[in-house]
């Protein structure tokens, strides 16, 4: 049986051999996992799928690199958040410190469902406060936290694979995640400490 591993490197491969049709392929597997990741980062809808498409872009580009010492998505996950840093910073836009932690977007959070109780009006009206809390507080981060925590938390990839993607030691991404968690945690905390009726 083999690996999504290794079918991507197949697919790699197919391109390199001038398979076009290869290419699009993985662009169908990792487009919306990419622009997921990437939106945590630039936050405009439209400007994420510009900075998607320009990692697209440079993956097709610079594939004749690509040694395959490490999966195929951590490598395009590199070339995406490096896009999207150096977008903010063309923008001239600096990116949040963790004392800006009140950024007002927040996209939905597909684990508030696990947060209800009853779906009573005032337990659902909690859930969506948290939901709204978490990601305030998520897209309020400084990049490097933010990229860290997204990774691990949305995409599920494990601290090797974010030390990849980071390029960074295994230590740094612990501690970026646990100040990322920190962060959240206590902005969560006048929520989670009030009875659900005064939570509005």
């Amino acid at each position: 049986m083999t690996t999504e591993r290794e079918c991507d490197q197949v697919l790699v491969d197919r391109v390199r051999d001038g398979d076009k049709q290869a290419f699009d392929l993985l662009v169908a597997k990792y487009q919306r996992r990419l622009m997921r990741l990437l939106s945590r980062i630039v936050h405009d809808p439209a400007e994420a799928e510009d900075v998607v498409q320009e990692t697209f872009i440079k993956a097709y580009r610079a594939l004749r690199h690509f040694r395959g010492d490490s999966a195929f998505y951590t490598w395009l996950y590199r070339i995406g958040i490096n896009t999207a840093k150096n977008f903010l910073a063309t923008q001239g836009r600096r990116t949040p410190t963790s004392t800006e932690a009140d950024a007002e977007q927040a996209e939905a959070f597909n684990d508030g469902e696990h947060l209800r109780d009853i779906n009573t009006p005032e337990s659902m009206l909690a859930s969506k406060q948290i939901a709204q809390t978490v990601n305030a507080a998520m897209d309020a981060l400084p990049v490097d936290l933010r990229t860290a925590i997204a990774l691990r938390e949305i995409e599920g990839l494990s601290y090797e694979e974010i030390s990849d993607i980071m390029s960074c030691p295994i230590g740094t991404v612990r501690s970026r995640i646990f100040r990322a968690r920190e962060v959240i945690a206590e902005k969560l905390k006048p929520l989670l400490d009030l009875p659900v009726d005064k939570r509005w």
